[in-house]
């Protein structure tokens, strides 16, 4: 019986340390420090989510209350709006090529410069860094891509022989697409990129040493069983930042191919998220385009989880 009592005792204290109030108030210095940030990621990235959620059942004219419609905003937006379906496949489009293809370019670009030293290295760095900070950039493309013989690309073609008139790149339906995902690649070594150096730098040296004792032959193997595994932090962070860059695209389309592209060929489902918030102002159906835009990185974050989990093996 007193065995039983001790027993009986013992699971009363661990069931009192595994609650969630006795480990608050355990660990009340840290989530003390914790709240600054807490409370401002709740009210700028929590709630701002939960509202538009919310708003997307609903016709929101910003001056008027909201009017609860159900699904009607997902109705219309799967069964009647075309130029949603034509700016989806084109963000799918986007993130399927420019997502994986970036990504490989910043870890590859990334375990080249890691090779480097000093001055060199930081030099490499901002070069290969340097397009995703320039202001300019957009006036260069613009330069380049004029549909005139003085545009760069065509001046160049003209002067070779490869076309004998001037291509109006992103006046022409088939060109936009594919000028746009070049654009977006070239961009894309940024804040990902960066994280793949930290990492890289951070890699125990020693680790390489025991590997070559446990048979590991060459470079590949070395990043595939020692480098890859060791920096999961960033390359999860990295995936992050390259899928929200390849399905948030906008400022690219509207840059070069305008708003609306010429037959939407430019759209995206980021553009037409701004033209019915910040134009028309119907923010409930605004607000479902969000939504959808939200659930597709979500699920796309869980995939690339998944397949970054088997890193290694």
């Amino acid at each position: 019986m007193a065995t039983n009592g001790v027993s009986q005792e013992a699971l009363e204290i661990a069931k009192k340390q595994g609650s969630l109030g006795y480990q608050i108030k355990k660990n009340r210095a840290s989530y003390a420090m914790m709240a600054p940030y807490f409370i401002l990621f709740f009210f700028f990235t929590v709630l701002p989510v939960l509202m538009s959620i919310v708003l997307s059942f609903t016709d929101f004219n910003m001056l008027e209350v909201p009017n609860f419609v159900g699904w009607r905003n997902y109705v219309k937006l799967f069964l009647e709006d075309n130029i949603f379906t034509i700016a989806l496949k084109n963000t799918l489009i986007f993130a399927v090529i420019t997502g994986p293809v970036s990504y490989m370019l910043c870890l590859l670009f990334a375990w080249i410069i890691n090779e480097f030293k000093g001055v060199l290295r930081a030099f490499l760095t901002l070069i290969f860094y340097a397009p995703s900070i320039c202001g300019n950039a957009y006036l260069v493309w613009n330069l380049i891509l004029t549909g005139d013989r003085y545009g760069y690309l065509n001046g160049i073609l003209l002067k070779l022989g490869i076309i004998n008139e001037p291509i109006l790149w992103m006046q022409t339906e088939k060109y936009v697409l594919p000028v746009l995902i070049v654009v977006q690649l070239w961009l894309s070594l940024g804040t990902g990129f960066l994280s793949f150096i930290a990492g890289l730098q951070t890699v125990d040296k020693s680790m390489y040493e025991a590997a070559a004792l446990d048979g590991v032959k060459n470079r590949w193997q070395e990043l595939w069983y020692v480098t890859l595994p060791a920096m999961k932090p960033q390359l999860m962070f990295g995936a992050v930042m390259q899928i929200t860059q390849s399905f948030a695209v906008a400022d690219i389309s509207i840059n070069l191919a305008g708003n609306p592209s010429v037959n939407y060929a430019g759209a995206t489902v980021v553009t037409h998220l701004l033209d019915y918030g910040s134009t028309r102002f119907e923010m409930g159906y605004a607000s479902a385009i969000a939504t959808i835009l939200f659930l597709l990185m979500v699920g796309t974050n869980k995939l690339v989880q998944k397949i970054l989990g088997r890193v290694g093996e």
